[in-house]
C-alpha cells in the first residue's frame, strides 16, 4: 500500500521538511515532522483529505507553526497568513495546546508527538510527555489510525507492526489490549463502532469481548461527557452505513450505555422502554424499504424520495429508528406536559441539539407515527379528514424539518416493527406487503386529492381581513379558531375564491357559529351542507371537489 501525493500535499510535505532543516541551520532547533492518523489511513485507501494533522518530535505546536509561518512567507514566498491558538480542553479530547493554519488551502494541525497516562476514574489524562513515534502510537485508539507519514523520508512508518496489516485485512483493532485502551478513554468503544461501520470492516474478537465487558460499559456511561457520546452517534447517523453502527452498537450490548437516559436526569417515565432490538428492527426495516433490490413491494414514488429530500433526513430517521424502544413512553416536563421520552434520550442522554432536527424532528415524528398509523382513505369529510391530518405540526412543520410524507413513511416502519422476527432477522413480507400497499394507497389518495400542496397552504383571509368582515374591533383569542375554520373551508372548497370565504365567514356570523368570548366556546353542530352551501349563498348546493 502506498500513499500517492497530489502536487500540492506534495508542496506542503517539502515545505515541512524545509522549515525544520532552516530551524536547525539558522536557530540550532531540531525537530520532525510526521503527518499522523486520519489522513495517512485514508490516503492508502484512495480517499481524499484535506485536513493533515503534524505530529512533531519534541517541539510544542504553537512554537512550530510560528516558525512555519515566518519560513514560508519570508524564505519560500507562500503566504500563512494567520496561525490559530488551540487551547486545551480536556472534555473535548484535546489534551494539549495545538496549533491551526492553513497552507495552500490544506488545513494543518500542529500538535507535538506524546505519551499519556489515565487515572482509573477518569478519561482525562493525569500527566502528558513528550513522546517518541511508538509511544504516540500505542496511545491512538486504533492500529489503522496510528499510522505516520515522514515527510522528510516521504514514507508511511507503522510503529504498531499492525496498522498496515489491518487496513489491508479490513479490520478494526487496538495497539494496546483493548480492556486497557478502553479503561483509559471509554469513548474509543465508540470510535471503533464507527470506524468499522465507515469502512465496512470487523472488529476483532478480543476487541468485541473488551467492548461487552460491564465494566466498560459502566465507564462507558460516567467516564464519558453524554456530548462526545451525542457527538460520536452523529458522526455514525452521517456516515453511508448508519445500519451498520446500529447493527453493531447491538451486537456489543452497548445499547443501554448510549441510548440512556441518566441517573441524574429527573425524568420519570410512564412506563417501562421495550427492548433494544426494536430499535435494529425498525433500522432494518427502513433500510430494506429505501433501498432497492429487495422482495417488497416498491414504496410510492413520493414516499421514497422523501427518506433523502435533504441531508438531515437520513440521519434523523436512523436515529429515531434506534430510538423505537421509547415509542409508547412518554414523560411529564415541568410545566406538566406530556412529552414523548425520546426527547429526554436525545437532550438528556447525548446531548443532541437541533442540529439535522434531532431534538425537535424526532421527538415530532414519535408523535406523528402516533396520529398516522393505520392512514385511512374515504368518507363524507375525506378531504377535510385527511388534510388537517398532514398540517398536523408534528407531521408536517418546516421549523423541525417535519415532512408530511417523512412522517408517512417512519410511520409503515413502525407498523412494522411488530412483524420483524428478531431470531430469524427476517421480516413477515406478506404482512409488509399489505401495509406497504395501503400506505401507497393513501399517499396516491393525497395527491389525486390536490392535499400534497395544501399543507403549508395559509388561510385565504388574515387577522386584518377577519376583522374587517366581522366587523370587530380587534382581534382576540377567538382568531385562533376562526383561521382554523378558514383552513376547513379552504380544505373543502379548493377552488374557493377569496370572495366567497369572506361570504361564508359572514354566514357564520350571522348563523351564531362564531363567539368572541375569551372562554373556549363549546364546540357547535355545523348546518347541513343541504341548507347551506357554506358560503353565504341560502340553498343553493354546491358540489365539493374531492
Amino acid at each position: 500500500m502506498e500513499i500517492h501525493l497530489t502536487d500540492v500535499e506534495a508542496r506542503v510535505c517539502a515545505l515541512l521538511d524545509g522549515c525544520t532543516k532552516w530551524m536547525k541551520n539558522e536557530h540550532g532547533l531540531h525537530t520532525s515532522c510526521r503527518i499522523a492518523g486520519g489522513w495517512v489511513r485514508d490516503k492508502l485507501l484512495g480517499l481524499q483529505s484535506n485536513d493533515i494533522d503534524v505530529a512533531l518530535t519534541d517541539m510544542m505546536g504553537l512554537a512550530f507553526a510560528e516558525r512555519f509561518q515566518t519560513y514560508c512567507n519570508s524564505l519560500e514566498g507562500v503566504d500563512v497568513d494567520k496561525i490559530a491558538k488551540v487551547e486545551r480542553n480536556p472534555d473535548r479530547s484535546k489534551h494539549l495546546e495545538t496549533a491551526k493554519a492553513k497552507v495552500l488551502d490544506i488545513e494543518l494541525d500542529f500538535v507535538n508527538l506524546r505519551s499519556e497516562e489515565y487515572a482509573e476514574d477518569s478519561r482525562i489524562p493525569i500527566e502528558v510527555n513528550f513522546g517518541t513515534p511508538l509511544q504516540d502510537a500505542l496511545r491512538r485508539d486504533i492500529t489503522i489510525n496510528a499510522l505516520f507519514y515522514n515527510v522528510h523520508t516521504r514514507e508511511v512508518e507503522d510503529h504498531t507492526g499492525k496498522g498496515l496489516e489491518d487496513l489491508k485485512n479490513g479490520v478494526v483493532r487496538t495497539p494496546l489490549a483493548p480492556r486497557e485502551t478502553f479503561m483509559d478513554d471509554p469513548l474509543r468503544v465508540l470510535r471503533c463502532v464507527r470506524f468499522a461501520s465507515r469502512f465496512g470492516f470487523s472488529l476483532v474478537s478480543d476487541l468485541q469481548d473488551a467492548a461487552k465487558d460491564k465494566d466498560i460499559q459502566l465507564a462507558l456511561r460516567t467516564k464519558i461527557s453524554r456530548e462526545r457520546v451525542g457527538e460520536e452517534l452523529d458522526k455514525m447517523m452521517k456516515s453511508k452505513n448508519r445500519l451498520l453502527s446500529i447493527q453493531i452498537i447491538n451486537d456489543l450490548s452497548l445499547s443501554s450505555s448510549i441510548f440512556d437516559i441518566p441517573s441524574s436526569s429527573s425524568v420519570t417515565l410512564s412506563a417501562p422502554f421495550g427492548p433494544f432490538s426494536q430499535g435494529l428492527a425498525a433500522a432494518s426495516i427502513l433500510h430494506m424499504l429505501t433501498q432497492p433490490g429487495t422482495s417488497l413491494p416498491p414504496l410510492h414514488s413520493t414516499l421514497a424520495a422523501s427518506f433523502d429530500r435533504d441531508s438531515s433526513t437520513p440521519p434523523r430517521l436512523y436515529l429515531a429508528c434506534a430510538l423505537t424502544p421509547y415509542r409508547n413512553v412518554t414523560y411529564e416536563d415541568v410545566k406538566g406536559k406530556v412529552r414523548p421520552a425520546a426527547e429526554a434520550v436525545l437532550r438528556d442522554g447525548m446531548k443532541l441539539g437541533v442540529q439535522n432536527h434531532y431534538s425537535d424532528g424526532i421527538p415530532a415524528l414519535f408523535s406523528s407515527a402516533g396520529l398516522l398509523q393505520n392512514p385511512q382513505t374515504g368518507g363524507e369529510r375525506e378531504r377535510i379528514r385527511i388534510g388537517l391530518l398532514l398540517r398536523e405540526k408534528s407531521v408536517h412543520n418546516a421549523n423541525t424539518g417535519s415532512f408530511w410524507a417523512t412522517s408517512l413513511l417512519f410511520s409503515l416502519v413502525q407498523e412494522l416493527v411488530p412483524a420483524w422476527d428478531v431470531i430469524e432477522n427476517r421480516l413477515d413480507e406478506k404482512a409488509a406487503t399489505r401495509r406497504i400497499e395501503s400506505y401507497n394507497t393513501f399517499v396516491s389518495r393525497v395527491e389525486e386529492l390536490g392535499l400534497h400542496d395544501a399543507v403549508d397552504a395559509r388561510p385565504l383571509l388574515d387577522g386584518r381581513d377577519v376583522v374587517r368582515v366581522l366587523k370587530t374591533e380587534s382581534p382576540g383569542p377567538w382568531m385562533a379558531k376562526v383561521l382554523a375554520n378558514i383552513i376547513e373551508w379552504q380544505l373543502a372548497y379548493p377552488n374557493g375564491t377569496r370572495e366567497e370565504c369572506e361570504e361564508w365567514l359572514k354566514a357564520e356570523q350571522i348563523a351564531g357559529r362564531i363567539s368572541f368570548d375569551i372562554s373556549p366556546p363549546p364546540r357547535a353542530t355545523p348546518a347541513k351542507r343541504g341548507r347551506s352551501d357554506g358560503r353565504g349563498n341560502g340553498a343553493k348546493k354546491i358540489k365539493k371537489e374531492r
